[in-house]
Formats: C-alpha cells, structure tokens, sequence
C-alpha cells in the first residue's frame, strides 16, 4: 500500500465502524437519532513522559495515536458530532510529578467516559514486537460486551479487507486491559498496526521534515465515511461494502 494511504483507511474505517454502534437501535428510532447529538470519545493512547511504543525508526506512538486522533474530530464535527477527546495535546492526564502518572492517567480517562456517557469510545493504539515481521492492526473488545463485539468484529474485517487482505488477526475479546474493564460504555481499543515493523511504521507515520503531512484523499475518505452518522440504515450498509 502506498505510503500515507493507511492512514486515510483508518480513518474511515473507524468512522465506519463507530456508526454501527451509533446506529445499533434500528430503524425504529432513526428520528429520535437524528434529534439526538451523538457523542464519540475518541481516546488517544499515552502522552506526556509516557511514550508508548517506540517505532523502529524512532517514531512515538503517542504521536501517532494523536495525530489520527486529532483528524478523526475535525471530521466527525463537520457532521454534528460531539467529539470528546481524552487529550487534546502532547501531555497525558496526570499531574506533573505524580509517584503513580500511569494509573492517575487511566483513571482519569474513565472518569472521563464515565461523566460524558459517550455513544462510544474509539482508543487508538499501536503494537509492537520483537520479531520486526510481525504486523497488522486488531481491535480488542471487552469480552461481556455484545456491543462491543458488534463493533470490534465490524472494525476488525474494514481494517483487513481496506489495508491488507492477508491480515488473519481477529477482534479479540480482553477481560484485562485497564480502559475495557474499567468502563460500562461500548469501548474498542483499536491496535492501527506494529511500529516495530519498518513498512507498517512508516505508513502509520504522518510527519515529514517535523511537518504534519496529510493525505490528499484523506479529507475525501474521511468525510464520506462521517456522513454514514446521519442515517442509521446508510451506515450500517456502508461498512459492509468497505
């Protein structure tokens, strides 16, 4: 795939997959949906001295997953969308010198979803392995969640049939991470690829020259995508076809 491709991919692979939950009532309440504001927290991993993975180029997951992040919101406002993001810059959630940063931050990101009570929550992440070959993105779902499923299985199959046809990972159910534990709402934690895999980092990575880069389709892709949030029936046909 054509370098600065994949990130256009997931995002409309994210939005796709978020109005599937938006739109799991039906058609019976498709006015009650359009009256409603649609709230999305859209999670973006790490921050702050927390780095995440590191790519094997150098590249740091904290500013991947923000990056995606930060485009993904202008979009979904575009289309009425209520947008909460857990971080809006490079810092995370705890405060400066706290002896436990990494627990204050996680429960500070649930208490977050907790107050918003969001249609959703979209965490974005990054893998990485020892073995520099090991690549492709996998979403993981609370295991008890049903809507949870619904929406990881659904992220799952855009994911490989829109970046790489010979990705087998399946949507995973987790009972362990932190952030699907910790919350009630429907929550998916979306692993966009491995930083440890050379290809896979630089089509994830969205800097050129200590510039951020986007895509020419991107805003095409994009937008298309964010448009399957006002008709239920329209956004549940248009992950299918992706």
């Amino acid at each position: 795939m054509e370098k600065g491709k994949k990130l256009e991919w997931l995002m409309a692979v994210i939005l796709l997959s978020a109005a599937y939950v938006l739109s799991r009532e039906g058609a019976r309440l498709v006015a009650a949906q359009k009256a409603a504001t649609k709230v999305v927290v859209l999670d973006s991993g790490h921050g702050g001295d927390d780095p995440g993975k590191i790519g094997a180029n150098g590249v740091k997951e904290k500013d991947i997953n923000l990056a995606i992040a930060r485009l993904l919101k202008k979009k979904l406002e575009k289309q009425g969308i209520l947008v909460v993001m857990t971080r809006e810059g490079e810092d995370d959630l705890s405060d400066p010198g706290a002896v436990n940063a990494k627990v204050q931050d996680l429960q500070r990101r649930v208490q977050l979803i907790h107050e918003k009570k969001p249609d959703c929550v979209i965490s974005i992440h990054q893998n990485s392995y020892p073995d520099a070959a090991v690549k492709g993105a996998q979403v993981f779902y609370y295991t008890d969640s049903k809507e949870g499923e619904k929406l990881a299985l659904c992220m799952q199959a855009a994911l490989v049939a829109g970046l790489d046809p010979a990705n087998h990972r399946k949507a995973k159910g987790n009972k362990t991470y932190y952030m699907l534990k910790k919350t009630d709402a429907v929550l998916v934690i979306c692993e966009c690829g491995f930083l440890s895999n050379p290809e896979e980092e630089a089509l994830l990575n969205t800097k050129k020259n200590g510039k951020e880069k986007t895509q020419t389709k991107t805003e095409e892709t994009a937008a298309g995508a964010a448009s399957a949030y006002a008709c239920p029936a329209g956004g549940l046909s248009g992950i299918r076809r992706i």
